[in-house]
């Protein structure tokens, strides 16, 4: 395993740093940006909703499985030729699907750029512990957090923006100046790094790996559209997923040194109930941004800029939190971060139970701010914790399996959530037309109105409509106490981390 090497003095810190984050932001952006132009993208290609789909999922499986790769091409290229090589693929790539003229061209150019995506994240992570010192790591990671999630905040905002004023394809022409840039920092300030020993490959446990990750992210991909096990192919992607992931684990308990996935990592108490934590984490985030901007345009009628507009707020409490995180994160314990942020959060999600089609802005406002609040002040304490006790050899295979958790669980997360919204609506829509019978008195006038009736056409379609609505915001409900379950149950496995080892503070007298 390499052991890099890269001495802080003489470092230009600042210009790191702001490479780092134009790189995460970029990749972020890219997440969330390209979801509210669909639509434009649908009728452009002449696609189908199945047919659409694939411009998502293609991203989602390639990035799933190159970004295990990361840590060991790190080690026999160096991060900063490898971190150059992923913001010129993914920066070449964007620009190739913005000039794509076929759906097809579309996807094969969407799965290079999730390729290339993979280690924009773990290697600028792991690029900022390497130069800044264990004292500073607070505050890298606060700013390193306030970055990678920026995008996926900005995205729905900005990718509308530009499908109301543009064309869907500056949604990836955008990423061009930022790459430029990128590729141009890299080049200046980060310093190549060097190993004494270089890794073998595993072929096979790459392969199960990459096989289980890319048939779980196809059945929660296709799941709802194939209505999930009545389907044969859902059926077989589940089976080769299940099989996978056995192997996988028996080659890894019996492989050694030689393994794909360092044990070293699986040994790791903090590591692992960290990236349990940031699973739950990818949930709760993921989950919100899919949901909230359906629920506002379709149930709600704001326009789509509207729509992106109402989710900056979370933005803004994301950004306060993580700076004050990083003035004080190195003299509190760092799980009473994790502690108030998962219950802040879940206490904006029980609000959030309460959501009508009556309401106003400001509850989502409220409510945005404050779950955008507790997330922050998760965010570099998880990091910290799980991270800052890995040597520095495994550093980069353990900040790619973080993102990929994440990863994991937004893309299951959203599955599940979106699962439950489609079938809540039905069954909450049937409960709910129970009750409309000519029988009833309640529903003769003048208590039931215009423009809703049971003997025109164009009133029983208002009224159903409007019975629809109603049962899809109770589902959007339900969504959301799931989510608050799922947050409270993920609370205990702080337990397992581990109280952070303090450093004396003369050391930073290299900064």
């Amino acid at each position: 395993m390499v052991t890099e090497v890269w001495t802080t003095t003489g470092v230009n810190r600042p210009a790191i740093t702001a490479t780092v984050i134009c790189a995460c932001v970029m990749q972020g952006l890219d997440q969330t940006i390209v979801n509210v132009s669909l639509p434009h993208v649908q009728g452009s290609m002449s696609a189908s909703q199945d047919e659409i789909s694939w411009v998502l999922t293609s991203y989602i499986v390639s990035a799933a499985i190159a970004m295990p790769l990361v840590g060991w091409l790190a080690d026999r290229l160096g991060v900063k030729y490898l971190f150059l090589a992923s913001v010129i693929g993914f920066t070449i790539a964007s620009a190739l699907c913005g000039a794509a003229t076929s759906l097809t061209q579309l996807v094969l150019y969407r799965l290079l750029q999730g390729v290339f995506s993979a280690g924009l994240v773990p290697l600028g992570q792991a690029t900022l512990y390497t130069v800044y010192p264990r004292e500073r790591h607070g505050y890298a990671m606060a700013v390193f957090s306030t970055g990678s999630m920026m995008g996926p905040i900005v995205g729905p905002t900005l990718g509308g923006w530009l499908a109301d004023n543009f064309e869907w394809r500056w949604c990836f022409y955008i990423n061009l100046p930022v790459g430029i840039l990128c590729a141009c920092g890299v080049l200046a300030f980060i310093r190549p790094t060097r190993g004494a020993t270089r890794a073998p490959f595993d072929m096979f446990g790459f392969a199960l790996l990459s096989i289980a990750v890319g048939a779980l992210q196809l059945l929660l991909d296709r799941g709802q559209i194939k209505d999930w096990f009545h389907s044969t192919e859902i059926c077989i992607e589940a089976t080769i997923a299940a099989l996978a992931f056995y192997l996988l684990a028996v080659h890894t308990a019996t492989a050694g040194e030689r393994s794909f996935l360092s044990r070293e990592l699986l040994k790791n108490s903090s590591f692992v109930a960290g990236s349990l934590l940031m699973f739950a984490v990818g949930v709760i985030l993921s989950g919100t941004l899919a949901l909230m901007p359906s629920m506002m345009q379709d149930l709600m009628n704001y326009p789509v800029f509207d729509a992106g507009w109402m989710m900056a707020p979370r933005g803004v409490g994301t950004v306060a939190a993580m700076f004050l995180v990083a003035r004080i994160v190195d003299k509190i314990d760092a799980r009473l971060f994790i502690f108030v942020g998962f219950a802040l959060t879940a206490a904006s999600l029980w609000q959030m139970t309460g959501y009508s089609l009556y309401m106003g802005s400001w509850p989502i406002i409220f409510a945005g701010l404050a779950q955008g609040f507790g997330l922050g002040l998760t965010f570099v304490p998880l990091n910290l914790l799980a991270l800052s006790t890995l040597p520095a050899r495994i550093m980069s295979q353990g900040t790619a399996i973080r993102a990929l958790m994440r990863m994991l669980g937004g893309s299951i997360g959203i599955s599940i959530l979106e699962t439950e919204l489609t079938q809540n609506t039905q069954i909450v829509h049937s409960r709910l037309v129970e009750g409309l019978r000519p029988d009833n008195p309640l529903i003769h006038s003048p208590l039931l109105h215009a423009p809703f009736s049971l003997t025109d056409p164009s009133g029983i379609a208002a009224l159903n409509a409007e019975v629809t609505r109603q049962a899809a915001m109770v589902s959007y409900n339900d969504d959301f106490a799931l989510m608050m379950v799922v947050l409270l149950a993920a609370l205990p496995v702080l337990l397992l981390i581990r109280a952070p080892r303090r450093e004396p503070v003369a050391a930073a007298a290299d900064d």
